[in-house]
């Protein structure tokens, strides 16, 4: 039985309460607090929604019961209100009561039960029953902020098309088709590709600003809501199969549950992920704690050193297993110690042995990195910073250090991006219109949120190269990709629809 399945009041007689708590409780993992709340629930409205996010926010497993449509208040039928609960975020398990909510609470043994507050001058039968075994009885209104809590999982999922803008001077300039474009980015599907590097957990923290601390110049805010992503080499890999390509992701780990969580949602992503247990480290996790719409504070935990001989010789061999029937390779380098010296080496060795193109991005935001220590590569990413550091030179135009990186890393192709700027292309291929550098400016006007743009960018404009575009084509289908993936918080997979969607609404 799935989570959230319905339970009709036929298919379980009122002694089956006990039945019914030991399904529930099977849903729930080992130390996790529950909660539970019951009601007619008519029409949703929003003190409801204010209720259930706050017993939602009290523990970790909000479990909502609905009154059978025999129960005096009920207008309608009992399918339609279940449905309408289910579809509220925040609720993990919705039910139709066999029984009394006493009984079912006898059973189940909420940590929690939540009722409205117009209830508390009133005898509530649940109360001998919660504190029986130890539990609380809560009334509340709820928090008005909270019932945003649906508003805020939308924007973190849905993606704003109507602040991406075409550039038609560049379509123009190099005669891109959007129909080949189209068909480039469903070539996807034939592409077999290996990601390589730095696996990182992003933990969104969205918070309630409070105000200002009376005792200290301390900003003050309240934990509404947490979401977890995979990021860093592991969105690079989650991008390029849900773009439609197979893909095999390497990488090192720590022991612990945040490496859980990545092995579990990239096996749900698709991504066939070889995960190294590294005991010297944890699995990088960092947080962002965030209120309306702007990061307040990074909190990053982690270790940076480089791998030891012997992991990055067990990775060697692992990658040796599978590089030889890819299309691609993708170096996704956060500068955290996995893609050590010798492993980017034996790496490159490889990929020249089987003529295997290669693709890099080297981040260095808040740790040093070197984008020209990956050769020969068909493309690489860098920010203009970034580009500076692998060339020492911090003085010269953009089309200077372009070629001059080009030069030293032996790269095909250079894009550096420049953030609310743009893209600015250097090529090393002989064009039809004699052009070997051109500017691209940002699609999305209005972005919510910059992680991830450049990962995204990398993924599809090098796929989009591998499936026969040309230097023009991959830059603009790989700005498309990073317009879609800033118009949303949080780094989720793009998909090959979403690209498509958006080269029809030239």
């Amino acid at each position: 039985m799935s989570l959230g399945q319905v339970i009709r009041k036929e298919d379980l007689a009122a002694s089956d309460a006990a039945a019914l708590a030991m399904e529930i409780k099977s849903q729930v993992s080992a130390g996790k607090r529950m909660a539970f709340v019951s009601g007619n629930f008519n029409i949703v409205h929003p003190g409801h929604l204010s209720l259930l996010n706050f017993a939602a926010e009290c523990a970790d497993f909000l479990v909502v019961g609905l009154n059978p449509d025999s129960y005096p208040g009920t207008h309608l039928p009992q399918h339609l209100r279940l449905e309408g609960i289910r579809a509220i975020g925040c609720v993990d398990y919705a039910v139709l009561l066999p029984c009394t909510a006493e009984e079912l609470i006898t059973c189940l043994q909420p940590d929690i039960v939540v009722k409205g507050k117009e209830h508390e001058q009133h005898v509530n039968p649940e109360q001998a029953v919660v504190e029986s075994y130890g539990g609380s009885l809560l009334f509340t209104s709820g928090e008005a902020s909270l019932s945003s809590l649906d508003l805020l999982r939308r924007e973190f999922l849905e993606v704003d098309f109507s602040t991406i803008r075409k550039p038609v001077d560049y379509l123009e300039r190099h005669g891109l088709d959007m129909k080949k474009l189209a068909d480039v980015v469903r070539g996807f599907a034939d592409i077999k590709v290996v990601v390589l590097g730095d696996l990182i957990i992003d933990e969104y923290v969205t918070c309630n600003p409070l105000g200002m601390s009376q005792e200290d110049p301390t900003i003050v805010v309240m934990p509404i809501k947490k979401d977890l992503f995979v990021g860093g080499a592991g969105i690079v890999a989650a991008h390029a199969c849900s773009l439609g390509a197979k893909v095999n992701y390497f990488t090192v780990v720590g022991d612990d549950e945040t490496a859980a969580f990545a092995k579990e949602t990239l096996r749900s992503y698709q991504v066939e992920a070889c995960l190294i247990k590294d005991k010297s480290r944890p699995t990088t996790l960092k947080q962002r704690f965030r209120a309306g719409n702007k990061t307040l504070l990074r909190v990053s935990h982690l270790r940076h050193h480089e791998i030891g001989k012997e992991l990055a010789k067990k990775l060697r061999n692992e990658l040796a297993k599978t590089i030889k029937d890819a299309d691609l390779v993708i170096f996704s380098d956060f500068n955290y110690g996995c893609l050590s010296p010798s492993l980017v080496d034996a790496a490159i060795s490889l990929c020249n042995q089987h003529d295997i193109p290669m693709v890099a991005d080297s981040q260095s935001s808040s740790q040093v990195g070197d984008i020209s220590r990956f050769q020969g590569m068909l493309l690489i990413t860098p920010t203009e910073h970034e580009a500076r550091l692998a060339v020492r030179d911090s003085g010269s135009g953009l089309g200077f250090l372009a070629e001059a990186l080009q030069k030293k890393a032996g790269a095909k192709h250079v894009l550096i991006t420049l953030g609310a700027e743009g893209l600015l292309i250097q090529t090393a291929d002989s064009t039809k219109s004699g052009i070997h550098i051109d500017r691209l400016p940002a699609l999305n006007s209005a972005p919510k949120d910059v992680a991830g743009g450049g990962d995204s960018l990398l993924t599809c404009a090098a796929m989009a190269l591998v499936a026969g575009a040309n230097i023009w084509e991959s830059a603009y289908l790989g700005s498309i990709a990073a317009a879609c993936q800033v118009g949303r918080i949080g780094n989720l997979p793009l998909t090959a629809n979403e690209i498509l969607q958006e080269l029809k609404n030239l």
